[in-house]
């Protein structure tokens, strides 16, 4: 927890830019019939029965102190997705600086050796010495700044069926774009020096 709420604190710096990652199912739903449209004085009814039409993953990468963000659609969740969200990050957006630090959870999926099992060695080791991970603990997941980003993606883009993997692509590219405009921050103020107080009870007790 320290080690995360210790990277949170330090200023920003672009050659080593701090990003939150996490990642979201998405149950895809089709209209089981069309929708009545809008009439005067009538409202747009849509009936209650829909098909389900599988499942997609949304990645979710967020640069807090510079309110970027980036949602990337994906048919699945798999090591190689990961890998291929990292090498992005690493290779095409964050090219240019010394390396990436990203937090981000305790899956199974998230690790280095994902990177090995996606690109040949010398691709992957030179994209593994440019990232560092920096892992929330068990139970810790609101530590990671992306869930907050997942939260207003929720409920500003998501509270709808959506029927496909190209129409939620569309609809989050739009939400994204307008994110990225406005630049919003996500501004914590939860420290290291507050969590051993609020969270004194879980530090062992010296004698």
């Amino acid at each position: 927890m320290e080690d995360v709420l210790d990277l949170y604190e330090e200023p920003y710096d672009p050659q080593y830019p701090t990003i939150c990652f996490d990642e979201k199912p998405v149950v895809l739903h089709q209209a089981a019939r069309p929708a009545q449209p809008l009439a005067a004085g009538r409202p747009e009814r849509r009936d209650y029965e829909y098909v389900r039409e599988g499942t997609a993953n949304l990645f979710v990468m967020v640069e807090p102190l510079t309110g970027w963000r980036h949602v990337q659609a994906t048919d699945r969740r798999t090591k190689l997705d990961f890998a291929e969200a990292v090498r992005w990050l690493v290779e095409e957006r964050y090219a240019n600086v010394a390396y990436v630090r990203v937090v981000l959870d305790n899956f199974n999926t998230h690790g280095p050796a994902a990177l090995y099992e996606a690109f040949p060695a010398e691709q992957a080791r030179a994209i593994a010495a440019r990232v560092e991970f920096h892992y929330t603990p068990k139970h810790g997941s609101w530590l990671n700044m992306a869930e907050i980003e997942l939260a207003a993606l929720a409920k500003q883009c998501l509270s709808r069926r959506i029927g496909s993997i190209e129409e939620l692509r569309r609809e989050v590219a739009a939400w994204n774009e307008e994110r990225n405009e406005r630049m919003v921050e996500a501004r914590w103020q939860f420290t290291t020096a507050k969590a051993r107080i609020k969270l004194h009870r879980l530090y062992p007790s010296l004698l």
